[in-house]
């Protein structure tokens, strides 16, 4: 949270907790990990934004892995049997774990900030926490290793979520995030929803399939889609996507983090529609539009 502001922050145990407290107005906004350039998409934060009381992203940053072994003071690296951490903080720190803590059993928890508050706890049953440096500082650990992340170039991408209300202005540099839902499975199902970007020349950045959790086979699909739901091909794409699926659920366009602009094919500019719009109201007898 300290990467994006300087307003008072707290940590949480877990995403869900993260995001219930942003539903319920005990905080103003949360930061929440929602994919990593080595294990994807983080499935507590995809699920828990596509269901409950609606949400929006405001904003996005690219933060890199780096997970240290935190401990309470007075531990050694050979006192290590029990490691608690976050799924992904295993899954990026496997290979380290093996080679210098063979002995060593990983559970997997709700968060790494999580992990580090519950080493902290001097009747814990874990004597360490892989978790970032920030974590281990705030609860009173030691870092017994550093850097233990298996890929030095593996990046993390975080959002900061909010309720609903106004949303920032377009960038020209935008990402919009929503989730389609399919009327039913059937062939071309996802077709049907992936046609309604291609024919408006928008790109997408991440597509991920989710269970619905409603019946066996039911899925969902969370979608990141350059662009922002002020400019014509976006607006036009959701309402396209609102034609075709059972329900859409938007939540959110912001400015891109790493502020690369979209590539526009000819046809697709919001000269191009506004053009269009001028020449649909000239065939019409209509005062044209400026």
């Amino acid at each position: 949270m300290r990467t994006v502001t300087d307003a008072d922050a707290r940590p949480f145990a877990s995403v869900q907790a993260v995001l219930n407290a942003v539903r319920s107005g005990e905080i103003e906004a949360g930061l929440v990990p929602i994919e990593n350039s080595v294990e994807g998409g983080v499935t507590a934060t995809l699920d828990n934004l596509a269901s409950g009381e609606p949400l929006v992203i405001t904003s996005e940053v690219l933060l890199p892995v780096a997970f240290v072994l935190a401990v309470r003071p007075g531990t050694a690296i050979s006192d290590v049997r029990r490691v608690i951490t976050h799924p992904h903080a295993h899954a990026q720190t496997r290979d380290w774990v093996i080679a210098n803590l063979p002995q060593a059993v990983v559970t997997e928890g709700g968060s790494t900030a999580g992990a580090a508050e519950e080493v902290a706890r001097e009747d814990s049953r874990f004597d360490a926490a892989i978790c970032a440096r920030v974590a281990a500082d705030l609860y009173g650990l030691d870092c017994l290793a550093t850097d233990i992340a298996d890929n030095p170039d593996a990046v993390t991408r975080f959002v900061m979520v909010r309720r609903p209300g106004a949303l920032p202005e377009p960038t020209g540099a935008d990402k919009t995030t929503l989730v389609a839902y399919m009327f039913a499975d059937h062939s071309g199902a996802l077709l049907d929803i992936l046609q309604q970007f291609a024919m408006r020349g928008v790109n997408l950045t991440r597509i991920e399939s989710r269970p619905t959790k409603k019946a066996f086979g039911d899925y969902c699909f969370s979608i990141d889609a350059e662009g922002h739901i002020g400019e014509p091909r976006l607006r036009g794409t959701l309402k396209g996507l609102h034609r075709v699926c059972r329900t859409v659920t938007f939540l959110g366009s912001y400015p891109r983090a790493d502020k690369v602009e979209p590539k526009i094919a000819r046809g697709f500019t919001d000269a191009d529609y506004a053009a269009a719009e001028r020449w649909i109201d000239d065939l019409m007898g209509r005062e044209p539009r400026a």
